[in-house]
């Protein structure tokens, strides 16, 4: 059997993310995010706070870090590694999450549309008919139902 290592977090970033580049000219983009739990001690419920440091790599790093703003939520998956070094004489450790996907979550400042998937805002094709009903809706008529052979017998599951 595999070892495994997943780790999977939704928090607010504590800072605006970082861009770097290695040696080699991979790009880098680090940001930290803050969980918290509640946790009962002794009669009452105590808040705590975890801040876990993620790093994610290569294209999608690039594309999403102007996004990636001091107290924006998010959704990051990946897997945990532990940086370990010696400072002063005493071993020091670091629990750091390679992120897979990072997904922004709720709405922008600006305007309340919400990015999603893990390279910001995606506005996928749409399909005929979504983009009829726009158009009806824009010039003060109803939408219509689509038609019964405008729908395939291909089925999607």
């Amino acid at each position: 059997m595999a070892d495994l290592s997943v780790a999977v977090l939704v928090g607010r970033l504590t800072r605006d993310a970082e861009l770097k580049y290695t040696n080699s000219g991979q790009a880098v983009c680090h940001f930290a995010v803050a969980t918290g739990t509640r946790r009962k001690k002794g009669d009452q419920w105590v808040d705590e706070s975890s801040f876990w440091d993620v790093d994610l790599w290569g294209k999608q790093g690039e594309s999403i870090n102007q996004y990636l703003t001091k107290g924006k939520l998010v959704a990051v998956e990946g897997t945990m590694r532990q940086d370990r070094w010696e400072q002063d004489g005493q071993s020091r450790m670091k629990v750091i999450v390679n992120a897979n996907t990072v997904q922004l979550l709720g709405a922008t400042q600006s305007g309340g549309q919400s990015y999603g998937g893990s390279q910001g805002a995606q506005d996928g094709p749409r399909d005929s008919r979504s983009r009829d009903d726009s158009r009806s809706q824009s010039s003060g008529q109803a939408p219509q139902a689509p038609s019964s052979d405008e729908f395939s017998d291909d089925i999607p599951f």
